[in-house]
C-alpha cells in the first residue's frame, strides 16, 4: 500500500502529540517525511510500464534509470519489465521469448517499450495488442520501431516489423516507421539532436537547447515524409565521430537530416518516438529531459512541463556500451 507524504505526515504528527517537547515532535516529522519517501507515489498516480528487451542497446540499465527518476522526482508509480530467461531466472535480453508481468498493462496509463525483434508467445502479446488497441499512450525508444519478429504466432504475426499484412507492422502503424537501415555509419558516426524547423514550442522541448543532445549511437534512416500526422521535433544530425563534441559529417549523409524524434496519435492515444536512446545515450542530460518531458506529454500534463525539471539519475549512472552480446549477467529483475 502506498501513502502519500501528507497521509504519513498528519499520522505521525498525531502520535507526536502525546510526547512532550518541541525536539521529539520534530524528530516525529522528520521520521514520517522519512516514511513517506520509502512508500513511494500515492496510488492515484499515472501508472508506467516500462518494457525493455532489446540484445544491443541495453534498455535493461536505461529504463530502470529512467522509471526511478520518473517515480521518486516527479511522483509516477512505475513497473519495470525485463526479457528474463525462464532457465536462469535473470534478466537475458538474448532470451526473445519472454517478458514476465506484461499483465500490468492491464492498469498501465502510459507504455514506454524498448524492445527489438522479439517472438513474444500469444499469452504475452496479447496485453501488448490490447492495450494499444485501446488508443493509450505510447513512447517507443530506438529499436521499438522493429520490436516484434513474431515467428511463433499466427494470432499476432502482423504486429512484427516486416508486416507485409499491416504494412511495417507495430513500428510502421503505430510508432511511424519500421526498421529500415542504419543513416550513419553504426560504430563510428554518432548523432546531434538538433531541433526541427517550426518544433521549437513544443512542450517536449522545453528546456533542452538545439544541439544539447549528442549520443554516440547512429542516426536510424525513415522514409520521408513520415506518415500523416507526424510531427518531427528533433532532427539527427550525423557527426564525424562518437564524442560529444565531434563535428557535423560532411556530404549527403546531412542532406537531408532524418527525424529523431516525432510524435503522432494512434486511435487517439498519443504516440511519442524516439530513435535514438543507448544506455550510453542516456548519459546526456538534455536527452534524459526530453524523455521524462514526453511522458508528460503522452499523459496529456504538458501544461506541468518545466525548462528546469530535475531529471539527474538517483545514483552514479554510466552506461554499459552498446554491442551484442555485452549486457551485465547475472542480475534479476
Amino acid at each position: 500500500m502506498r501513502h502519500s507524504l501528507a497521509d504519513a505526515l498528519s499520522e505521525k504528527a498525531a502520535a507526536c502529540d502525546i510526547e512532550d517537547g518541541i525536539m521529539s515532535r520534530v524528530i516525529c516529522i522528520l521520521a514520517a517525511v522519512a516514511l513517506a519517501a520509502q512508500a513511494g507515489p500515492p496510488a492515484k498516480s499515472p501508472h508506467i510500464v516500462w518494457i525493455a528487451g532489446d540484445e544491443e542497446y541495453r534498455s535493461e540499465e536505461a529504463l530502470p534509470m529512467l522509471a526511478r527518476i520518473a517515480e521518486a522526482k516527479h511522483g509516477f508509480r512505475c513497473t519495470v519489465l525485463h526479457a528474463v530467461n525462464p532457465a536462469t531466472g535473470e534478466i537475458d535480453p538474448e532470451y526473445q521469448r519472454n517478458i514476465p508481468g506484461l499483465e500490468a498493462l492491464g492498469s498501465a496509463d502510459l507504455m514506454v517499450i524498448f524492445t527489438r525483434f522479439r517472438d513474444l508467445p500469444d499469452e504475452q502479446m496479447r496485453h501488448i495488442a490490447e492495450y494499444v488497441e485501446a488508443g493509450k499512450p505510447v513512447i517507443g525508444i530506438r529499436t521499438a520501431t522493429h520490436a516484434f519478429h513474431l515467428r511463433s504466432s499466427p494470432t499476432f504475426a502482423r504486429w512484427s516489423w516486416n508486416s507485409k499484412e499491416w504494412d511495417g507492422g507495430f513500428g510502421r502503424q503505430v510508432l511511424g516507421e519500421t526498421w529500415i537501415r542504419h543513416h550513419g555509419k553504426h560504430g563510428q558516426q554518432g548523432t546531434r539532436a538538433r531541433i526541427a524547423p517550426g518544433a521549437e514550442g513544443h512542450p517536449v522541448l522545453r528546456g533542452i537547447r538545439d544541439g544539447e543532445i549528442h549520443g554516440p549511437t547512429d542516426v536510424y534512416a525513415v522514409r520521408l515524409p513520415l506518415p500523416d500526422g507526424c510531427r518531427p521535433l528533433l532532427l539527427g544530425e550525423v557527426t564525424d565521430g562518437l564524442a560529444p563534441d565531434a563535428p557535423r559529417a560532411a556530404g549527403a549523409v546531412n542532406d537531408p537530416m532524418m527525424p529523431v524524434a516525432w510524435t503522432r496519435t494512434y486511435k487517439g492515444g498519443r504516440v511519442f518516438t524516439l530513435t535514438m536512446g543507448s544506455a550510453q545515450d542516456f548519459e546526456n542530460a538534455g536527452l534524459r529531459r526530453l524523455l521524462i518531458n514526453a511522458v508528460y506529454w503522452a499523459l496529456g500534463r504538458e501544461e506541468e512541463i518545466r525548462a528546469d525539471f530535475d531529471v539527474a539519475p538517483l545514483e552514479p549512472y554510466k552506461g554499459t556500451p552498446f554491442g551484442f552480446g555485452k549486457h551485465v549477467r547475472g542480475r534479476k529483475p
